[in-house]
């Protein structure tokens, strides 16, 4: 009777250790952790990213990815995991590509099989900022380019780098578009007809001409009767982007300077016919 009892325990132990025992490659929420130092963040702050794992891989990094509420990626990082089995990495809240406000998702991927985990923190958003005038009168700000005398603004987004300044070439019939590439991007600039178009002889629209630091390049267009939208990809490294048309509105000091001309030349009219008035007739 105790040998019949004996077994069944025996049996009744086993079932219940085989139950408990993960399958094959089958994650448990102790594999790895993530977390941050602060649940929310403002503009500046330094976001502290932190984790564990439980099983060490000689030689193999986790990858903490974070991307905004949007479902964009804002950075992705691979990070040695240290003999205690822990990692640590840090960012600064805000930047070209943190700008939204809202949750942000931190994700944390460890090993050839998926072993992942998620944490969230706030960020209060991105305030605005207005640069100086640049010497044509053009400010520059986080989403539009106002353009000097009042001639009209560009509207902009970028990634990847930050746009120092939007410059008329009236003798080219081009813009020329200063930035800081920091990385592989993109800069989709939204251009009214009113400040730079490409159109043919007969009215129709033609096709801008775009160079990145002197070389042609591709690039995407969407076309509305007021603007005309443009999405230029450029490399880490590049510095300026021309967009050439056949008509760009002229910048301020162009228009200044002829006033002067002007102005100057009609003076010494008027001082040359009054000295003629004056002289004596023999």
């Amino acid at each position: 009777m105790k040998s019949h009892l004996t077994v069944f325990a025996l049996t009744a132990i086993l079932i219940v250790s085989i139950g408990m025992a993960p399958a094959f490659g089958q994650l448990t929420n102790e594999s790895i952790v993530v977390t941050t130092d602060k649940a929310s963040y403002s503009e500046g702050e330094t976001i502290v990213i932190t984790g564990e794992v439980r099983d060490l891989y000689s030689g193999t990094p986790v990858s903490v990815i974070v991307k905004a509420p949007n479902g964009n990626l804002v950075s992705i990082a691979q990070i040695d995991v240290g003999a205690d089995k822990k990692f640590s990495t840090e960012m600064t809240a805000g930047g070209a590509l943190m700008k939204s406000e809202g949750a942000y998702i931190v994700t944390a991927q460890y090993g050839t099989v998926n072993r992942s985990a998620e944490t969230t923190f706030e960020f209060g958003g991105a305030a605005t900022t207005t640069t100086p005038p640049d010497e044509d009168g053009s400010m520059v700000s986080d989403t539009m380019v106002s353009m000097g005398d009042g001639n009209g603004s560009i509207g902009y987004e970028i990634t990847g780098g930050q746009l120092l300044s939007i410059t008329p070439d009236v003798d080219a019939n081009s813009l020329i578009v200063g930035i800081d590439a920091t990385s592989d991007g993109s800069l989709t600039l939204t251009i009214p007809r009113s400040v730079a178009d490409a159109l043919l002889e007969t009215g129709e629209d033609d096709e801008f001409f775009v160079l990145v630091d002197g070389e042609e390049v591709d690039f995407s267009e969407d076309v509305t009767s007021t603007d005309r939208t443009l999405t230029i990809a450029f490399q880490a490294g590049s510095e300026e982007i021309e967009i050439i048309g056949t008509f760009v509105v002229p910048e301020f000091g162009t228009i200044a300077a002829m006033i002067l001309a002007v102005a100057i030349v009609s003076i010494i009219a008027v001082s040359a016919k009054s000295r003629l008035s004056i002289m004596p007739r023999y």
